[in-house]
């Protein structure tokens, strides 16, 4: 069990609660700031907060706020002074689990923390219960593959690097490969390098010291450092600047790392999994980004299909998206008609399951019925054409080709190529009656080429010898 936090600025309080706990055989941590208590939070999480509202620097109402903007299953317990119940009632409008006036009985304290802590553990029940529902939805073929690939990394700290377009789940999958793998108890870390401004980022990702730059009044540890022993996530890892493309690597190559204004070497164990929409290549190619770093990286590739390319699993995903945000609202789920379900499945939603899932939530907040008709679709989903022939058929091939490299088929393209022969040639004596002459005129083929195909497609009966 984790431990519980004790947080005040009065050594003697702190220490009235470490012999309180170690008695009752509850394992603790203290701190003699919110500011403290904020840092390590960056890292690891307590079961409960014991804090008080006053103390030098953030106090223990912004140190609540905080935590329930970031960990809202956290119960906080704000101790206050009996002249001070304005805050306490601020505290309870806040999300405190309880105050605890002082001076306070130190059993009754005790009580209050063991309160907390059952209700911390129902909730961690719930939000294990709530994480059966699998994140990553799909049966395509092409998802299988991602499904497998995750299996087969679920014992590996190897470097992972997942390419896909805005609106794939790249960081779901990463999320996956870290709950699978034996890092699984120790945090992960994500952090988008395209949303951070460049003069940030590196202490963002590596920490500071205090005075490193103008502002820097503490020492602040960085991604790297909150990932200790888990994962990190560097998501649109193209969009890193240069310079700090060259410090990445260094820590990828020998596994340590400065704080920017620091002089001390740390050590980095940390799993990297890297994700960008990106073309690398293309982008080392134009000297935007290090092929060293690029080869560093790249160690295994994942790549995550758009939603156009596994059309398939869209009828599962609205399904799913549509229970979930009745959950989320507290509605009856809605369902679409297969009219509607049939237009959407021929859209190409380029923003990928991020708009399909944006979709079901306008749907399941704007639509009138429980059955959602292809009129209550948005107006713009409801205008957007559907994919073009040409690309209907061309989805349809690409499906058929990675369910073939599914079961494991070799050889695809000469059968492939048979079965789409086999089409033209029909469709071309049908459209002429049986006629072969004309037939071969409309494929632009020699009248003895296509007779040829003809024997070895075995469709002799079904053409007029002419």
């Amino acid at each position: 069990m984790k431990p519980v936090w004790v947080i005040d600025d009065d050594k003697s309080i702190r220490w009235v609660f470490e012999k309180a706990l170690t008695r009752e055989n509850i394992d603790y941590r203290s701190f003699a700031s919110a500011q403290d208590a904020l840092d390590e939070m960056d890292s690891s999480l307590p079961q409960v907060v014991v804090s008080d509202i006053r103390m030098p620097g953030p106090s223990g109402l912004e140190l609540l706020q905080r935590i329930k903007v970031h960990h809202p299953d956290v119960p906080v317990i704000v101790m206050t002074a009996y002249s001070d119940l304005e805050s306490a009632v601020a505290a309870f409008q806040g999300g405190a689990f309880e105050y605890l006036a002082k001076p306070f009985d130190v059993n009754h304290a005790v009580e209050l923390i063991r309160r907390a802590i059952d209700e911390s553990s129902r909730q961690a029940t719930s939000a294990e219960d709530a994480s059966a529902t699998p994140e990553i939805l799909g049966q395509a073929p092409s998802m299988q593959e991602v499904f497998r690939a995750i299996g087969r990394l679920s014992q590996s700290h190897v470097t992972v690097l997942i390419t896909g377009e805005s609106g794939t789940g790249k960081e779901l999958v990463a999320r996956a490969l870290h709950r699978h793998s034996p890092r699984s108890t120790r945090p992960f870390i994500a952090i988008n390098t395209a949303a951070i401004p460049r003069d940030l980022l590196e202490s963002e990702l590596f920490g500071h010291e205090r005075g490193a730059f103008t502002g820097a009044q503490t020492m602040r540890r960085g991604r790297f450092e909150q990932a200790e022993g888990g994962t990190l996530f560097l998501d649109e890892i193209g969009d890193m600047p240069a310079e700090l493309q060259t410090r990445l690597l260094r820590v990828l190559s020998d596994g340590h790392f400065y704080r920017v204004g620091g002089h001390q070497p740390i050590r980095a164990n940390v799993r990297v999994i890297a994700a960008t929409h990106q073309n690398l290549n293309q982008r080392v190619r134009e000297g935007l980004f290090r092929e060293d770093l690029y080869h560093r990286l790249n160690v295994i590739r994942l790549r995550l299909p758009p939603l156009r390319e596994r059309r398939e699993d869209i009828p599962l995903l609205v399904r799913f998206f549509l229970q979930k945000s009745a959950r989320e609202l507290g509605v009856d789920a809605k369902r679409l008609s297969e009219a509607a379900l049939r237009h959407l499945a021929a859209q190409e939603f380029p923003g990928n399951v991020r708009q399909l899932e944006n979709l079901c939530h306008w749907l399941t907040v704007m639509a009138p019925g429980i059955t959602v008709e292809q009129a209550d679709l948005p107006p713009e989903m409801r205008e957007q054409a559907p994919a073009s022939v040409e690309q209907n058929w061309q989805h349809a091939l690409e499906r058929e080709v990675d369910a073939a490299f599914g079961r494991g088929e070799q050889g695809v393209i000469d059968q492939l190529q048979r079965d789409f022969e086999r089409a033209l040639i029909l469709r071309a004596l049908a459209h002429t009656g049986g006629r072969r002459i004309e037939a071969a005129t409309l494929l632009g083929l020699g009248r003895n080429t296509l007779t040829r195909k003809i024997q070895e497609l075995g469709l002799e009966d079904r053409s007029d010898p002419a």
